[in-house]
């Protein structure tokens, strides 16, 4: 069934078969019904369309009932991920905004459903029937036991069946002409004979000539394109813990301490190292730690009382350390001295100028930062980089000539022109792929090739495929099999129907669209 629906989700069979299914299920909404959803319990309204407005309940109960619907295809819970895939919940309120389109155009429409319709088709819910026929005291217990009066859902199964006649009725207009019909059998059947010219960009490059005011023109209309990313240079020292480690002292509690806070360090092949066996390690240990935790100290120490004058040299002579520099660098490409130093390149371009940052510790120590130099992204002068933007001109205009050419000579093709240079795909039939010897895999091209006749050879317009621009026209059409059109008329003709009723149904949804004023909830947008 999902191999199915996925197939022809577009089909409009396939929609009303969804439909059903989702009356089908109408019994099982009681297992969602009033089931919350996240962050959005503050809203009155899910969307407003018109008029009309969505309430946030018929919101979570609509996704309530796509998410058991989805459950039972797939016959497992759908998981936050999984809904996330698959879009629910912009689905869902995508359908109550078409439901209410189609309802406010239902009335326009004279579309009515009665009281008898609602009643047959709440019978056939399995939910309220017993021994496979409609049983109402089990109706009434069941809607009782959800805490939902009968006329409440009797005007919810009302309002499915509205939308599902009007539908209908708007697709009861489509229909497949015998001269579509007949095209349809002619694909499937005939066979063609292409010509063809095409042009690359590689094939006109050579004729590409640009003018100053050109590449001016390409520099100023592509500008990320060459824009240069924002560089800094610092300064910086780094505060070695071991160094401040070697002034410190650890007594023997302090290194017990330290054991017994991390006495998963000291584990041996049959469990836990006492202390007395791994008194040295441990003090060593903490003594490291003590270090670093006092270097830390001491460097925020240095910043703070530097903070206002951005004094990076003072704080250094705090050390007795010197004071490094950088060149400019990016965030992409940082300084060699810098390099995997992750942390401190992302501090360092949040500074300001004249502030010192950090305390940043890592591996290689505690750096203290400050800002000697920012360079904001900018686009260079055409001159300092003219030989990319001559590259990448020459590129794009030989991209458009080489259409331009294949448009030229589509034009002296339906002219009937012998003056162009042709190639010939050789006789071949419809492919779905799109299978073009001699071109390659284009369905676009393979369905505007096979609508070519005697009377309109010429196709109406260049395609590209691949880097290549394509002009064709139909040599030769082989007609296989016409006898047996009036034999496959009406098949094919019912073949066609759903596809041309879903173009109906599409375009009528969307005019409406067009016309109504639609507002969807900014809180449900950003979820």
């Amino acid at each position: 069934m999902l191999g199915i629906m996925r197939k022809y989700k577009q089909s409009i069979v396939i929609k009303i078969v969804f439909g059903a299914i989702v009356l089908s299920f109408i019994g099982t909404i009681f297992l969602v019904w009033g089931r919350g959803d996240d962050g959005l319990t503050n809203t009155d309204y899910a969307a407003r369309v018109g008029k009309k407005k969505i309430s946030f309940e018929d919101y979570q109960n609509h996704l309530g009932r796509m998410r058991n619907i989805y459950t039972q295809i797939y016959g497992k819970t759908i998981t936050p991920e999984m809904e996330q895939q698959m879009g629910l919940k912009k689905k869902a309120i995508d359908n109550l905004i078409d439901n209410a389109l189609v309802l406010g155009e239902a009335a326009r429409m004279g579309v009515e459903v009665t009281k008898a319709e609602v009643e047959k088709e709440i019978a056939t819910i399995p939910a309220f029937q017993k021994d496979g026929a409609f049983n109402f005291q089990l109706y009434q217990q069941r809607l009782k036991g959800e805490r939902m009066t009968p006329s409440y859902f009797e005007d919810s199964i009302r309002e499915e069946m509205l939308i599902r006649k009007t539908k209908e009725k708007v697709i009861g207009k489509a229909a497949v002409s015998d001269e579509e019909a007949l095209q349809a059998f002619r694909k499937q059947n005939d066979r063609i004979n292409l010509v063809f010219a095409s042009f690359s960009p590689a094939d006109v490059k050579g004729e590409v000539k640009l003018t100053q005011q050109e590449l001016n023109s390409y520099l100023q209309g592509h500008q990320e394109q060459f824009k240069t990313p924002e560089q800094i240079s610092l300064t910086y020292i780094v505060v070695d813990p071991a160094k401040v480690a070697a002034k410190q002292s650890v007594t023997d509690e302090e290194a017990q301490t330290y054991y017994q806070k991390y006495i998963d360090r000291f584990q041996g092949k049959d469990g836990f190292l006492p202390f007395a066996e791994v008194k040295e390690q441990a003090r060593a240990a903490a003594l490291r730690d003590k270090g670093a935790r006092q270097a830390f100290e001491m460097a925020a120490d240095a910043v703070n009382k530097n903070l206002k004058t951005g004094n990076i040299n003072a704080a250094a002579a705090s050390f007795g350390i010197k004071v490094n520099e950088t060149p400019l660098f990016t965030m992409a490409a940082p300084a060699a001295q810098l390099a995997g130093e992750t942390e401190v390149i992302k501090r360092a371009f949040m500074l300001k100028q004249v502030e010192l940052g950090g305390p940043v510790e890592t591996a290689k120590g505690i750096y203290i930062l400050k800002l000697k130099e920012r360079q904001p992204a900018a686009v260079p002068p055409l001159e300092r980089i003219r030989g990319r933007v001559e590259a990448l001109a020459a590129d794009d205009k030989a991209r458009q000539l080489a259409q331009k050419k294949a448009e030229d000579a589509l034009a002296l093709l339906a002219k009937g022109s012998t003056a162009l240079k042709l190639q010939e795909t050789g006789s071949f039939g419809f492919s779905a792929k799109g299978e073009i010897p001699g071109i390659g895999v284009s369905p676009e091209v393979m369905d505007a090739s096979f609508n070519l006749s005697n009377t309109a050879q010429a196709a109406k317009t260049v395609f590209k495929v691949g880097d290549r621009w394509y002009a064709l026209k139909l040599k030769e059409r082989v007609e296989i099999n016409k006898d047996e059109f009036p034999k496959q008329k009406e098949q094919i003709k019912s073949g066609l129907l759903p596809a041309k009723q879903q173009e109906i149904l599409s375009s009528w949804m969307t005019e409406m669209k067009a016309k109504t004023k639609i507002e969807i909830n900014p809180a449900l947008l950003a979820e």
